[in-house]
């Protein structure tokens, strides 16, 4: 299977191009894995070429995008051209698109009444969340399957017409179930290293990829068969190998953030935090509020970006200040207990250090960060260099990463 996605404003990065995602975890997990994804411009010579020299290599292809009405929208010109129809009006597709236009107080236009045009003899896919329909072409033992681009149509579209289909013409697929592990704490060589043996040893069906972001590797176990019984059975005896050798580095048996674990963990024991934030500038408090009911822990943030607000507000030692220097160890002690009494929490996090691309030092290059975790009955504190090659807002992410998973392992000495 190969999906194609058109449009000028995908390869100029105007969009970001979600539907290649969600389209790809769609089909690996009904059984139908991509085996090639491109993005093309609004151009009919190349979508023509494009098209065709898909269907050399697979029998079912996906298009999203140039289905609107406007001139840049030319793939049902193009379908037409390749399977030799003409284009007719579907007249659901206008009964619907009149309908909604006259729901809306506007004026169907002959742009608009095109848009329930499709290739003479096709399937049309009802598309209720806009006017432009999906279509299905078969022919040849052939299927072309083209979509609207935008969004949330597409998806609607793939979960209640595309995969329906798809399952009822093949009965026999090639299954693909995956499980996946969230690290931290550790690098991707390193981890590599750590889980050498564990590789040698997976099963021919099994096969482990690494996806890492700053701060996170994302260990994902992928799985292949036609029997699902056997091969999620499988499948779940390898992960628990795979959660034993990770170790201490592992944060989440799932595809979630470590936020969100924290989240757990902290509601499960009604538990409350506050950050006091420095270089990162209330970044961690972001992450945490970005789990729904997060107000059920999380107090508040103080950022104390300059020196004269730690002190003031923070109660850091002066002397602390002038003679250790606002990113060090002393410092984010100060800040993450005097946090604690501030917002009456059980728990804090404290961070200082360089992002850069200025400020550092030979002493202190950009990159340092030191963090502190205040407990109920202790002080965690730790040096990180992140470098300074990744950037500034990459700093900023990994000392947020390092930070929750610190808290995250003193939550759970806590609970043990």
């Amino acid at each position: 299977m190969i999906l194609i996605n058109i449009g000028d404003e995908l390869l100029i990065g105007q969009v970001v191009n979600t539907n290649a995602a969600f389209i790809g975890q769609q089909m690996a997990a009904a059984g139908y894995p991509m085996t090639e994804t491109l993005t093309i411009g609004d151009d009919g010579d190349i979508i023509r070429q494009s098209i065709e020299n898909a269907f050399q290599k697979t029998n079912v292809v996906i298009l999203t995008g140039g289905l609107g009405p406007t001139r840049d929208d030319i793939t049902k010109k193009v379908l037409c051209d390749i399977f030799h129809r003409d284009l007719v009006i579907d007249e659901k597709t206008l009964k619907q698109v009149t309908d909604m236009f006259a729901a809306r107080g506007m004026e169907l236009t002959e742009t608009n009444r095109q848009q329930a045009a499709v290739p003479e003899g096709c399937t049309v896919l009802t598309n209720p969340l806009g006017t432009a329909p999906g279509m299905w072409i078969e022919e040849e033992g052939k299927i072309l399957i083209a979509l609207p681009g935008v969004p949330f149509e597409m998806e609607k579209l793939i979960r209640d017409e595309v995969l329906p289909r798809l399952l009822a013409t093949q009965n026999e697929r090639n299954l693909i179930r995956y499980r996946v592990l969230q690290c931290t704490g550790i690098s991707e060589s390193n981890l590599s290293d750590k889980l050498t043996e564990y590789e040698d040893q997976l099963p021919a069906n099994l096969k482990l990829a690494y996806l890492p972001r700053p701060g996170v590797i994302r260990l994902r176990l992928t799985g292949e068969g036609s029997d699902e019984v056997a091969l999620n059975k499988v499948l779940d005896e390898q992960f628990e190998k795979l959660q034993f050798v990770a170790g201490e580095y592992a944060f989440a048996a799932d595809d979630i953030e470590i936020q969100e674990v924290i989240g757990r963990l902290l509601a499960n024991g009604n538990k409350k935090i506050a950050t006091a934030e420095s270089c990162t500038g209330g970044y961690i408090a972001h992450l945490i509020t970005s789990v729904p009911g997060s107000s059920n822990y999380f107090e508040g943030s103080l950022v104390s970006y300059s020196n004269d607000v730690k002190r003031d507000l923070l109660n850091v030692r002066e002397d602390n200040l002038k003679r250790r220097g606002a990113v060090s160890e002393q410092v984010v002690s100060d800040m993450a207990l005097n946090c604690m009494g501030l917002f009456d929490v059980d728990y804090t996090i404290a961070v200082s250090g360089i992002a850069g691309p200025d400020g550092g030092t030979a002493e202190k290059p950009v990159g340092t960060v030191w963090i502190a975790v205040a407990t109920p009955i202790r002080l965690v504190t730790k040096e990180f260099h992140f470098g300074n090659r990744t950037g500034r807002k990459q700093i900023v992410e990994r000392a947020a990463q390092a930070a929750l998973n610190m808290l995250r392992i003193e939550i759970e000495k806590d609970i043990r």
